[in-house]
Formats: C-alpha cells, sequence, structure tokens
C-alpha cells in the first residue's frame, strides 16, 4: 500500500487563516471551529492509499526470473503468456528474428502445427518441417510453468535428419553397387553349372575372366568403404607428423610410370617449402587416387602432371591435371558426393567405384586443406589442394 502525509503546504495556510481571522477580530471560537472543519476537509481530500495487484507484482517477477534463466541457453526457447511472447532468449531471436518479443506467437511462429502447438492447453511436443527454411526440421516442445506461463523449446533436428538420410542414400547405394557385380558373378556361376557351357573350353574362360573382373569390382568397392570409413572416424584427429609432401608425390609418379612403361605422370616442384602436417598413408592415397582418376578419364594416351606450388597465406598448392575431354559445369559441385559418377557406364567399365574423391574430400578436411575442381570440357580437368605450411 503506497501512502502520501497530508499535503504540508495546505495545512500552514489553513493555520495562517485562522490566525488572521483571530487578528481581525473574529470569535476565537468560531475561528477554531472553521480551523478544524478546514483540516478534516483537507484530510478526507488526501488520495486514497494505491495497492500494486499481487497478481501483476507476481507476473512481473515471474516473466523476469524465466526470462533471466533461459537467456545463456543455447537451445532457443519462448516465455509465453496465453499466445503472446513475452520473452525470448538470443538463440530463439536468432531463429525468429529480434521483433517476436510481445508478438501473438501466431505471428512469430507462421507455421500451422507451431500456432497449433501453442493454442493447445497441454504439454506436449510436435516435429514441423518448414518452419525457418524449406528443408529445416525443427522439434518443438511446450511446458507449463504455472496458470499464466508457459515455456516452448525449439530444438533443431534438420542436421540429424540429413545425417539420417544421408546414411540411408549410402546404404542404399552401397547395396545397389555390390548387388550388380555379384549378381554377375552368380548368373555366371549357375551358367557355368551346366554340362553344355561348362564343357566347352572357350566359354568358360570367358565367363571366369568376367567374374574375376567383377569379383575385383567388388574387392575395391569394399576396400574403399573401409577407407571411406576409417576416414571419417578419424575426421576430428588432427594429423601431427610433419611430412614432406614432395617426396610422397614424386615416388606415386615413379610407381605409376613403372608400372605403365612410359613416363605418363611428370612432377613438377616449384615451392621451396614442401612439408606440412599429415598423415602420410592418407597423403599418398590423396595423389595415388587423384592420378588413377586422371588415367581413367583423361585420356589413354595423355599425359598427366603434377606440381606442388607456393599457395597464399602461408599455403601448399598441390595441383593434379591431365589433357582428355574435360567436365561439364553442371556436375564439378557434385563430383565428391559419395558414388556420383558423370557417366555410370564408363566409370564401371574403367573400375571405378564412385567413391575416390569422395575420399579425397574427407582426407583434405582432416588435414585442414581445401579443395577446388576446374575443367574446362575439350581441354581437361585440373584438381587443386591447398594444404597449410607446418
Amino acid at each position: 500500500m503506497n501512502e502520501e502525509p497530508m499535503n504540508r503546504g495546505s495545512l500552514l495556510i489553513a493555520v495562517a487563516a485562522a490566525a488572521a481571522m483571530l487578528f481581525a477580530g473574529v470569535n476565537a471560537w468560531l475561528t477554531a471551529a472553521i480551523l478544524l472543519i478546514w483540516i478534516a476537509t483537507l484530510r478526507l481530500a488526501r488520495p486514497a492509499p494505491t495497492f500494486e495487484p499481487q497478481d501483476r507484482r507476481r507476473r512481473d517477477l515471474t516473466t523476469d526470473m524465466v526470462s533471466k534463466m533461459i537467456q545463456p541457453l543455447e537451445s532457443p526457447m519462448l516465455v509465453m503468456r496465453g499466445e503472446r511472447v513475452e520473452a525470448a532468449n538470443a538463440a530463439a531471436q536468432g531463429v525468429l528474428g529480434l521483433h517476436i518479443v510481445g508478438q501473438d506467437a501466431r505471428v512469430a511462429l507462421r507455421h500451422p502445427d507451431a500456432i497449433a502447438l501453442v493454442s493447445g492447453d497441454t504439454d506436449r511436443s510436435v516435429t514441423i518441417k518448414g518452419l525457418t527454411t524449406a528443408k529445416s526440421l525443427w522439434k518443438l516442445s511446450i511446458f507449463r510453468l504455472d496458470d499464466r506461463l508457459r515455456l516452448v523449446e525449439l530444438a533443431d533436428m534438420t542436421a540429424q535428419a540429413d545425417i539420417s538420410r544421408a546414411h540411408t542414400d549410402f546404404v542404399a547405394n552401397a547395396s545397389h553397387e555390390l548387388r550388380t557385380p555379384l549378381a554377375s558373378i552368380m548368373g555366371y556361376i549357375e551358367t557355368l553349372g551346366s554340362p553344355k557351357a561348362g564343357g566347352d573350353t572357350a566359354t568358360r574362360t570367358k565367363f571366369l575372366d568376367t567374374m574375376g573382373r567383377e569379383a575385383r569390382r567388388m574387392n575395391s568397392l569394399v576396400e574403399d568403404l573401409m577407407s571411406l570409413s576409417r576416414i571419417e572416424a578419424e575426421k576430428h584427429d588432427t594429423p601431427q607428423d610433419e611430412i614432406d609432401l614432395a617426396t610422397i608425390a614424386d615416388q606415386a609418379a615413379r610407381d605409376v610410370n613403372a608400372v605403365h612403361g612410359r613416363d605418363r605422370v611428370r612432377f613438377t616442384k616449384t615451392a621451396t617449402q614442401t612439408t606440412i602436417r599429415g598423415d602420410r598413408g592418407q597423403l599418398d592415397q590423396v595423389i595415388r587416387n587423384l592420378i588413377d582418376n586422371a588415367m581413367k578419364y583423361g585420356g589413354t594416351d595423355k599425359p598427366i602432371s603434377i606440381t606442388l606450388s607456393e599457395g597464399e597465406r602461408r599455403s601448399l598448392q598441390l595441383a593434379v591435371a591431365d589433357e582428355g575431354p574435360g567436365i561439364a559445369a553442371e556436375h564439378l559441385p557434385l563430383l565428391t558426393r559419395r558414388f556420383y559418377r558423370t557417366d555410370p557406364g564408363r566409370s564401371r567399365a574403367n573400375g571405378g567405384t564412385g567413391l575416390g574423391l569422395a575420399i579425397v574430400k574427407h582426407i583434405v578436411e582432416r588435414h585442414k586443406g581445401q579443395m577446388d575442381i576446374k575443367s574446362i570440357v575439350g581441354t581437361g580437368t585440373t584438381v587443386e589442394i591447398s594444404f597449410p605450411h607446418s
């Protein structure tokens, strides 16, 4: 209750007026009576005591307390009274906008499923697609704090959904890639089981050659899958060994040339500092995968060049270039996807698994590098990778 004392100025005026009346010769009893009536009138004219509504004080305290509690949290949180947003932490304002505080939740959330959730009177959760962007996935949960306030939590499930979808796609693609050669091998085995085909030496030899090729393809696919799995398991472990990339690149070029009996792969070094922190086996795999791709798709007799040069911002740049038919621009952003092929038939015929560049990408990311693929149709393709110097 807020009480104000009697106005002292008015009281002084009343006393002064009474004194003046006495000085003017007015009867003392009459003057006293007038003074008492005046004082009583002043007291009755005092403003009535004001009471701050108890529910008002409790509401402000509760809202402030909950608002302070949710501010440090990373998950977006809203405090609602009825269908109005009374408070929102920084995470919620980052997702929904700074304007949502004080706004009707139906305007702030804008999604029919979200509006239905906050309009209800029970604690529950709902998963909503497209709350912030077309492909976003959010889980909204509402909790009643008391008979006035409710707390709404927003959990971003988009990344988890993407990972789950990528895992499903990966398993489906891997199963398909393995099923194709396996079906071919099984078919030839059944054919060789018949006396007519199995008894013919030329047919048997042809079928066995095909089965051997398909088996090697399956083996390559399994090896790449295992390699990719190992790389992903280690992707958060930054390599610490000092590795001379020039030595690895030069040895890879020599090995390939020795196998093919000619100097098709040429290695050039212009950088003076070629040491980086890395995993020797994985860096060797990067270079050999890029050489293998260049040999498969860069033409059977065209040269392949490997260069090591100084990059920008104290980096070492590795480039592997071929002079093949090149790749159309629309394919370039997709080349590092698992099992992506610009020409599936040609890739399988060359023994490709569709995982080579995906493996390269993951290894480069583990080494804090950056990869760029450039290609001009009719001229050739160059893969450039920048590694930070050690």
